[in-house]
């Protein structure tokens, strides 16, 4: 049996999307539903495929199965295509399984020529309105397939309509297109070398391969990408006979949402025109009216329009957008799909579904994209705000901020210490930068990626970042930046949005969040039905009451090296890593202890009655010291000043020798994590005893206190165990100095691939296990993140050697299987193991549904991701349900 790849409209339905396209599907599926459909048929994506596995041809079964349906149209409707006294006319437009912009532009008013015009005219009584459409054809036809710029017809068009002294299309006569039908034909001619088709067949034919070639033109690329849409699908076409909303004052056309697709208001929200056709309402040559004065000039086709609305919006149960015609008092619905809606509308459409009962919860849960809410929970640009682009760069951490240009961390603290709004500008950042991205309103560099530093960092804290700004040419000494022909200095105003990467000049007006009650409803839905937790990685009390407010049940992580950056405190850790004794050493420590056990009693209280899991410090000791480079100049400068403080250089020169000690070829893989607690054991031996003692002190408060210990970087089970016996000594001990006995558990972070592969040695020294998927993901593949997304990894993207950046989604296939691995070597030894991830993937939506699947208890993500993990969350809950 010869395979079908063309469908008549009424042999198509809504569940043949895959096959038919969402255009041709619900034209099937209106059409079944007996709403006034013009006749068409669809042309399938499995021709499309077979038209490229062809060698981009149409075969001749195909070729004959198209005839076939042309000539049931022509019989259905009573007019053949190029018949000159009775033209049938048709639109071509393409159709994709997903909504797809950049596909090919509809081409109108196919099947006219030099003949049928006039059999156009005749037939109408209106040779205006039928020359206006042949040259609307020939316009559309030669841009779409021909590849004539349709800025050349403007031209002609201009220069008529001024040499006519008239303003609009309307007020042209049929010998005005007939000249500009003529102009139009010689354009073409001297723009291709060849004359306009009068075929009505070759027409039809060359629209359909320009439609299957769209598929891959380079806008529709970039959108499958950016959207993760397979290239395999392939767009279907869709050949429908005209209806035409140009015949007089008794015809029209439009575009309508059955809901306001900006906030989700449940009102008709459109637009139509008089007289026109589709492209008219599109263009913006003429203004149209809105949808609600159509009640006024045509209310019976109003009520008609109103109640098929109604009647789609049933049927498809989501918010529809319409196309329609009306032709001499006739309506006709030309296409209607799920309507695009802002995050904000999305969320309410979809809780105002189930209150009207047209869906479930669950159904409700699924409609709104979890990477969406972002928009929902940061400051935005006013939309109505004029802007002065400058630079783009990596959309690193969303949310819009508007702030005075500051190029080092200390002037930002200084500045925001003074009230004032600073935007920190820097080419990448460091730990020792926290403090100032802490006062900083948001932050720009020009090297980096998704997941460096700053991006990391700017996520957790909700700051608005831009990384990887590469035009911007940043001088620290002048304290100024250049890109393209502007020059920023210190001090002027930028504006810049995380979202879209933009920087912008001057102080943009910004608009504040508002989470609405539908969307606390939504989430109130999604607690109830998923299976697994959401924490937060929170490292102050601040993040952590932030957190709480988004409803994290807890802190999957808690940083505690962020702690040592505030600037009081950095000359102290130094003193602890300058000592040159054990005595010094303990004399530094001494002096933290107390500020690390203040920052575990905010973070603890601020968490009453949820889990903390406590990361013990985890970077190589040099990054708190002073930048080799940096302080290479500076002893030189010193050197060069005969009347310098003379006790200042020995200080330097001790501190270079020290910084030069410490310095390692690869930090990433060198001395941190357990390793520091193993040789420094007097250093983890303070911070275990500070949170002890502040476990110790609020439980004496009454407060409800879970603290969990987590040692990082873990490659052997003798590390944990040695590492757990002085948490263990550590504990007993401040037990013995208050009295009093308080729970706490154990555990470790898996973040390298020996962990995972011996996960069951490891488990029987860990209460649970926290997988570090950031490290995990750079020690997997053997890439330095933060070069790899700053050289290499964009074009493994680009070029689809990766699905995805692996720092931003998962690795399900390599970094997943060991997570799978150790989840199953380690509940083998102990079954009840708590399970976790705190990696930056914990706030992304695939990955979180991977979590879900291979058994995890909770995933911990950014505060401000809270709300997008508890949505992800009960969506994997919902689908993996059986």
């Amino acid at each position: 049996m010869t395979k079908k790849f063309v469908y008549l409209f009424e042999e198509g339905s809504a569940d043949m999307k895959e096959i038919l396209g969402g255009k041709g599907a619900n034209l099937a599926e209106m059409t079944r539903a007996g709403l006034p459909v013009p006749p068409g048929f669809t042309i399938s994506t499995e021709a499309c495929t077979a038209f490229y596995e062809a060698g981009q041809t149409v075969s001749a079964d195909i070729q004959q199965q198209i005839d076939a349906a042309l000539a049931e149209l022509e019989q259905k409707v009573g007019k053949k295509l190029g018949d000159p006294s009775n033209p049938l006319l048709v639109s071509v437009r393409s159709g994709s399984v997903f909504s797809m912009p950049g596909m090919m532009d509809t081409i109108l008013n196919l099947g006219l020529n030099d003949e049928t015009v006039k059999g156009l005219a005749e037939l109408s009584a209106n040779p205006r309105f039928a020359y206006d459409c042949y040259r609307r054809f020939i316009q559309m036809f030669s841009d779409v397939v021909m590849g004539v710029d349709h800025y050349h017809f403007e031209h002609i068009l201009d220069s008529v309509k001024e040499a006519r002294g008239v303003k609009h299309d309307p007020e042209l006569t049929a010998e005005d297109w007939q000249q500009v039908i003529a102009q139009y034909k010689e354009l073409v001619r001297k723009e291709t070398k060849q004359d306009f088709p009068q075929d009505p067949i070759e027409q039809l034919k060359r629209s359909i391969y320009a439609v299957f070639l769209s598929w891959n033109n380079q806008r529709a690329i970039v959108y499958r990408r950016i959207n993760k849409i397979p290239d395999h699908l392939g767009t279907a076409v869709n050949v429908q006979m005209m209806a035409f909303g140009n015949l007089g004052e008794d015809s029209g056309t439009g575009v309508a949402f059955t809901r306001n697709p900006s906030t989700g208001e449940k009102q008709l929200y459109g637009e139509f025109l008089i007289n026109a056709q589709g492209e008219d309402v599109v263009a913006g040559i003429r203004t149209p009216q809105p949808i609600s004065a159509l009640q006024t000039v045509m209310p019976e086709i109003f009520d008609q329009f109103k109640d098929i609305s109604t009647r789609l919006e049933t049927h498809y149960k989501d918010m529809q957008d319409i196309e329609f015609t009306v032709e001499r008092g006739k309506l006709y619905m030309l296409q209607t799909r799920n309507g695009k809606r802002t995050a904000q509308a999305a969320v309410k459409i979809a809780v105002d579904l189930v209150r009207e009962n047209l869906i479930s919860k669950e159904e409700a849960i699924l409609r709104v994209d979890p990477d969406s809410l972002d928009q929902l929970l940061h400051r935005r640009i006013d939309p109505n705000a004029k802007i002065e682009l400058i630079a783009k760069g990596l959309p690193a951490s969303p949310g819009a901020a508007t702030g005075q240009v500051v190029f080092d961390a200390d002037t930002a603290d200084k500045l925001a210490g003074e009230g004032k709004k600073v935007i920190l500008v820097r080419p990448e950042t460091t730990p020792e930068d926290i403090h100032g991205m802490v006062a900083s309103q948001g932050i720009v560099t020009s090297r980096g990626g998704m997941t460096s530093h700053a991006a990391v960092v700017a996520r957790g804290m909700g700051k608005s970042c831009i990384c990887g700004c590469e035009s911007l040419r940043i001088d620290l000494r002048a304290k100024q930046f250049s890109t393209g022909d502007y020059l920023v200095k210190e001090g002027d105003w930028i504006s810049i949005d995380g979202g879209t990467g933009r920087v912008m000049l001057g102080q943009v007006p910004l608009i504040d969040p508002e989470l609405s009650d539908e969307f606390k409803q939504l989430l109130e839905w999604a607690d109830d039905i998923r299976k697994i937790d959401v924490r937060a990685n929170a490292d102050n009390p601040e993040d952590a009451a932030k957190a709480r407010e988004f409803g994290a049940q807890g802190i999957g992580l808690c940083r505690t090296e962020h702690m040592f950056m505030a600037v009081d405190r950095v000359p102290i850790v130094q003193e602890m890593i300058l000592a040159e004794t054990d005595e010094e050493r303990q004399q530094a420590l001494d002096k933290l202890l107390p500020m690390q056990q203040g920052d575990f009693e905010g973070i603890l209280k601020a968490m009453e009655g949820l889990p903390v899991t406590i990361r013990l410090l985890d970077p190589p000791l040099h990054e708190f010291l002073p930048n080799l480079e940096d302080l290479l100049v500076e002893i030189t400068k010193l050197r060069m000043q005969p009347d310098s403080d003379p006790e200042l250089l020995p200080e330097k020169e001790n501190l270079l020798r020290k910084v030069r000690a410490l310095h390692e070829f690869n930090p990433m893989l060198g001395h941190r994590g357990c390793r520091l607690g193993m040789t420094f054991p007097e250093i983890y031996a303070m911070q275990v005893i500070a949170i002890f003692r502040a476990t110790a002190k609020l439980q004496q408060q009454g407060v409800d206190v879970r603290p969990e210990l987590m040692i990082p970087l873990v490659g052997h089970v003798n590390e944990l165990r040695i590492m757990r016996e002085l948490v263990v000594e550590k504990a007993d001990q401040v037990m013995a100095e208050t009295g009093l006995r308080f729970d706490y558990t154990i555990g470790t972070m898996i973040e390298i691939p020996r962990a995972a592969l011996t996960a069951d040695e490891i488990a029987q020294e860990a209460d649970f296990f926290s997988f570090g998927t950031n490290d995990l993901t750079q020690t997997t593949f053997g890439f330095s993140r933060d070069d790899a997304e700053g050289k290499f990894l964009h074009q493994y993207v680009n070029h689809k050697v990766l699905p995805d950046n692996p720092f931003a989604v998962l690795d399900q296939n390599g970094v997943g299987k060991l997570i799978s691995m150790a989840e199953k070597l380690g509940r083998a030894v102990k079954p009840e193991l708590k399970l976790g991830i705190c990696g930056e993937h914990g706030g992304e939506k695939s990955s979180i549904e991977f979590c879900y699947k291979t058994g995890l208890n909770y995933v911990s993500c950014s505060p401000f991701r809270v709300p997008i993990a508890r949505l992800a969350a009960a969506q994997a809950t919902i689908k993996h349900a059986k």
